[in-house]
């Protein structure tokens, strides 16, 4: 087991790692609208939260040496589903290209931080 960690994505709000690899598997912790460089969320509205969680997960996976070609499961909460599912997926689909893993999308109460998205992946190594 191995504990991947990078700068340029948000160090972690609670006693969890950025992402843990198992053999070729890699399994990444929730991210959320942090911007790294300044520790805090900056966006307030869905398409500027889930542009930084897909750049947070971008630089999770990079830092385990992939890309999202090889994430092949997303787990998806949005805090408003009714009002947010369209705008999100908009921005998910750009950030994952061709990719097109398995996802679970669902709606929750709340979010740390008060923020309107989270995604967590889980991913193949080469």
């Amino acid at each position: 087991m191995e504990i991947i960690y990078t700068k340029n994505a948000p160090d972690a709000i609670g006693p969890y790692s950025q992402a843990i690899q198992i053999g070729n598997m890699l399994y990444t912790s929730g991210q959320i609208a942090i911007n790294p460089a300044t520790g805090t969320v900056e966006a307030t509205d869905i398409v500027g939260q889930s542009k930084q969680v897909m750049a947070n997960l971008k630089a999770v996976l990079e830092a385990a040496g992939i890309g999202f070609d090889k994430v092949v499961k997303t787990t998806c909460f949005l805090k408003d589903v009714a009002k947010d599912f369209g705008a999100f997926n908009a921005v998910y689909a750009e950030a994952l290209g061709d990719a097109k893993p398995a996802r679970s999308c669902v709606g929750v109460a709340e979010l740390p931080k008060g923020v309107l998205v989270e995604v967590e992946v889980i991913a193949v190594l080469d």
